[in-house]
């Protein structure tokens, strides 16, 4: 089965599925010279044999089941679909390799942070020192009083190429990204990249760091293993969103053919005069009621079918690695970025029985105001961009064919439930004290002067 390669920000054909694991990017660049390859094979959904034998359902060392079989009974079989291109892999062979080695990496920095003006300067002369690499770096994190005053700091400065967001494209440019901070500085880092994302590792800097499994005590070793290819990968699947806005007599400013971190779907829509934006999104899209103090009332349309109405403060769609985030405080379930899957989480519904649901990667929902709505709604994507939508408006949201490849400490598996236990604190109790051994014979020799009774 031919796979399509994506280029660039050229996206596969609208026939074919949009979500890909790692199994569909073993030829597949992830920024320039350095691709994810599966050293295991996987098994396609839509490939499965005609006939299966017994051998073929050994259970994998994967979070899902054996790839199943599409014939039942003598004559029933599923529809082959040649172009169904979605994949199931272990997790335990998505490895990281390179074709060529990384010569420039780009450092994202937390903000206003001076704790980690020391870890900025050590990693970034390791980089450039040591490794003979180029560091890319954001413009304003260089106009920090305390990095313009450090003298000391000054050769290494000198050498950054450094970039504006939302004015310079470096989609092209960058071979690794490393960020140091919190879980946020990996969203920003998945907000740079609209296409084709760079391997990303994260360091934990900041306060929570469920995205940011490194610590910084021993860089050095850990940013030379990475260099050298030897880590493991967790594919983070995004959401592709794309904004449909009616024209209202406003101009969008657009810098260098970039509006606000996002890629100018189609232009101006000759057809039906619209203005299209289009967005890679990591967490989640979260559309709310904003200052309006009426309930938001949004229809919401699955593959172009209206499935429900939402009523209430909002609602959030989220990726599985956002389902740890606003939607796991909106009470939906904690799901392994592993998973194929889009979840729809209400936000203080109206209606109780309207729960949390999970739908399949791939699949497209539309969104948007409800022809009785009495008030708009706001989207904001990831925490940002946050922008009103009116009546004609619309958001249509599907799985990105370009996932965010996060490095791993351990393994994708490991590091997740590490991440529950140490920053969410996942099914943390005190624990129930044990009887103590006299009490429980005491209570043993009463169950059996019991039993005797009864038999006598």
């Amino acid at each position: 089965m031919e796979q399509e390669k994506v280029n660039g920000n050229k996206e596969p054909s609208a026939e074919a599925s949009s979500y890909r694991c790692s199994a569909c990017h073993g030829d597949e660049d992830w920024g320039p010279g350095h691709p994810l390859r599966g050293r295991a094979k996987s098994r396609s959904l839509s490939a499965a044999p005609v006939l299966a034998s017994a051998r073929e359902f050994r259970r994998t060392r994967s979070l899902h089941g054996p790839c199943p079989v599409t014939t039942f009974g003598p004559k029933a079989c599923v529809l082959q679909n040649p172009q169904t291109i979605m994949h199931i892999q272990d997790p335990a062979s998505q490895r990281l390799t390179w074709n060529k080695s990384p010569k420039s990496v780009l450092v994202i920095k937390k903000i206003r942070d001076a704790s980690l003006l020391q870890p900025f300067k050590e990693l970034c002369a390791y980089l450039m020192e040591e490794n003979n690499m180029v560091v890319y770096v954001e413009k304003k994190v260089l106009e920090d009083p305390a990095l313009l005053s450090d003298d000391h700091f000054g050769p290494v400065k000198r050498k950054f190429c450094t970039f504006r967001e939302d004015y310079d494209d470096i989609s092209n440019q960058i071979d690794l990204i490393i960020c140091l901070g919190g879980d946020g500085t990996l969203l920003y880092a998945s907000s740079l990249f609209q296409g084709s994302v760079p391997p990303v590792m994260a360091f934990h800097l900041g306060s929570l760091g469920f995205l940011t499994p490194f610590n910084f005590e021993n860089f050095q070793s850990q940013v030379t293993q990475v260099i050298q290819g030897n880590a493991a990968v967790v594919l983070r699947s995004r959401l592709k969103v794309r904004v449909v806005k009616e024209p209202r007599g406003k101009k969008v400013a657009v810098p260098n053919g970039i509006s606000e971190n996002g890629l100018l779907a189609a232009g101006l829509d000759v057809e039906v005069g619209k203005q299209a934006v289009q967005y890679q999104v990591l967490n989640e899209v979260v559309i709310d009621r904003g200052p309006s103090s009426y309930l938001s009332n949004v229809d919401v349309y699955l593959d172009g079918h209206l499935i429900t109405t939402v009523q209430g403060d909002g609602v959030i769609v989220s990726t599985p690695t956002g389902s740890t985030a606003y939607a796991a405080a909106a009470g939906a379930s904690m799901i392994h970025p592993n998973v194929p899957a889009i979840m729809v989480t209400p936000i203080c519904p109206h209606s109780l029985s309207f729960r949390p649901i999970v739908v399949p990667a791939g699949v497209e929902l539309k969104i948007m105001l409800s022809p009785e709505a009495r008030n708009t709604a706001w989207v904001s994507f990831d925490g940002r961009k946050r922008q009103e939508i009116r009546h004609g408006d619309s958001i249509s949201i599907t799985t990105s064919c370009y996932p965010l490849p996060s490095i791993c400490v351990r393994d994708p598996v490991s590091d997740w439930f590490e991440s529950l236990a140490q920053c969410l604190h996942w099914n943390v109790r005190k624990k129930q004290a044990h009887f103590p051994e006299d009490e429980e014979d005491a209570e043993d020799a009463d169950e059996e002067g019991g039993e005797e009774q009864a038999g006598s």
